[in-house]
């Protein structure tokens, strides 16, 4: 399964180039008809009276049965114009790639004048009428998920791609974020409009094409690098034809969430030792005090 989305893109085209995309695959019949992905639901919720902060909360019909521990998190930042076109691409996400104990925030991306050019405006891009940056929508759409339903909050992980992409890293980097991993495929890596100085210890799956013309490869590359020098967890993995979604597209998506859940299971445990670590310490200081006062 081969589809191309082009950070270029932009809105007036999207729906027309999915469906070429996927009539060229021989798939659009079926995705337009979305048999294969029936028993996938999707509900629209407003996080402002305007209506431009939206997502969709994307998980299996009927009443799931709810983890102890919560809902885990992915977190969607589509590349192109960020729009609701790839909300059967997403649901297929959720079906294929995903374990049950999931629910799939797709985020929409807000137009917020006629004229823009940057999908998902981060607070250091300066986009006219602007007035919730991306770090900020998604953090209300995780407090929004979190007031409707038990979620895990070790594990909410972003998956973004293309344009998607800068607004992932920087979401990531935001003070207070709720992100815990980042998924990041075909996209670029601006290192001055970021604050590294917070990845220490973030993971950080990124998946890119070495002959991807759209995103240059070398901005893996160089993402992998700075972010790690920085103390973030990257592991950078390649894989052939190009920029968009080539190959075993859902087992790809697949094994990069299965690296972010075994980085989240380690963080917890490194916690945990740390956590029982200061208890062993403060009680022998406790016995030590009672010793000397005996």
């Amino acid at each position: 399964m081969n589809i191309i989305v082009d950070f270029r893109q932009t809105a007036s085209t999207t729906a027309l180039l999915v469906f070429f995309w996927l009539l060229s695959l021989g798939m659009a019949s079926r995705v337009f008809a979305q048999e294969d992905i029936a028993n996938v639901q999707s509900k629209e919720y407003r996080l402002d009276k305007t209506g431009k902060l939206k997502y969709l909360l994307i998980g299996a019909k009927g009443a799931p049965k709810k983890p102890a521990r919560g809902f885990k998190l992915l977190v969607v930042l589509p590349g192109g114009d960020g729009s609701r076109d790839f909300e059967p691409f997403v649901k297929r996400i959720y079906k294929h790639a995903l374990s049950d104990d999931y629910l799939v925030v797709q985020l929409i991306a807000p137009k917020w004048n006629s004229r823009q050019r940057i999908t998902w405006p981060t607070a250091k891009d300066s986009v006219r009428g602007a007035v919730v940056p991306v770090e900020k929508f998604l953090a209300k759409a995780v407090e929004d998920v979190g007031k409707r339903t038990k979620i895990d909050r070790r594990h909410i992980f972003t998956l973004s791609w293309s344009s998607g992409g800068p607004a992932a890293y920087a979401a990531s980097l935001a003070k207070d974020t709720p992100i815990t991993g980042s998924f990041v495929a075909m996209s670029v890596f601006w290192p001055k409009r970021l604050d590294l100085a917070r990845a220490k210890g973030k993971p950080y799956y990124l998946l890119h094409s070495p002959e991807d013309k759209v995103c240059r490869y070398w901005m893996a590359r160089s993402a992998r690098d700075q972010l790690s020098h920085r103390g973030a967890a990257v592991k950078l993995v390649d894989y052939a034809g190009g920029h968009g979604w080539r190959g075993n597209v859902f087992g790809n998506i697949r094994s990069g969430i299965e690296w972010l859940e075994d980085h989240a299971k380690k963080a917890a445990s490194e916690a945990k030792k740390k956590a029982d670590d200061a208890k062993k310490k403060a009680d022998d200081a406790k016995k030590t005090a009672s010793d000397k006062a005996n």
